[in-house]
């Protein structure tokens, strides 16, 4: 596995442990932002680095998370 991709499956770790915990009712958005990213982690060349869309999907998940004081 590319390390960026490593780090990148951590950060997404910690997504779902957001949404695990503190729940999402309520935060309709983040769950399916979180949704998209398990997604497209899935059709994802992990010998590559991770592609800008990966990335860009990543990043919105983490601001919505950011936005709900958790993240």
């Amino acid at each position: 596995m590319n390390d960026d991709f490593r780090e990148l499956k951590g950060r997404i770790r910690k997504l779902d442990a957001m949404l695990t915990e503190g729940g999402s009712e309520g935060h309709i958005p983040f769950a399916q932002a979180v949704s998209a990213v398990r997604r497209a982690v899935k059709h994802g060349d992990r010998t590559r680095e991770p592609s800008s869309e990966l990335r860009s999907l990543l990043e919105r998940a983490e601001s919505l998370g950011r936005g709900l004081g958790r993240g």
